[in-house]
């Protein structure tokens, strides 16, 4: 599985980076880094909507105000480095079918 932070302008001053090291310290508290690969991604196209997080190879757990479906996966808008592993663990661990 991919998860990919927009890094473009927008995102970039939205904290686009906080929320990819937050990543990394989620991923790593839930013992998932070989499982998922992080990556940062030039503009996703959703610059109004805050820092945003495309997740592929999934569907949402649930379709709330920040989920956005899309072929092949979903994104996850206005995410923060506060909000990180709220989501990650409400919409992308379930997915993963560890248990």
């Amino acid at each position: 599985m991919t998860i990919k932070v927009c890094v473009g302008s927008s995102c970039h001053l939205k904290g686009s980076y906080e929320v990819i090291e937050a990543f990394k310290e989620v991923l790593k508290k839930y013992d998932v880094e070989d499982l998922i690969d992080l990556q940062a991604s030039f503009c996703l196209g959703h610059c109004a909507m805050g820092v945003t997080v495309e997740c592929d190879d999934l569907e949402p757990a649930e379709r709330g105000a920040q989920v956005e479906e899309i072929p092949g996966g979903f994104l996850l808008h206005n995410v923060n480095s506060g909000n990180v592993e709220e989501l990650f663990a409400k919409e992308i661990y379930p997915k993963l079918f560890l248990n």
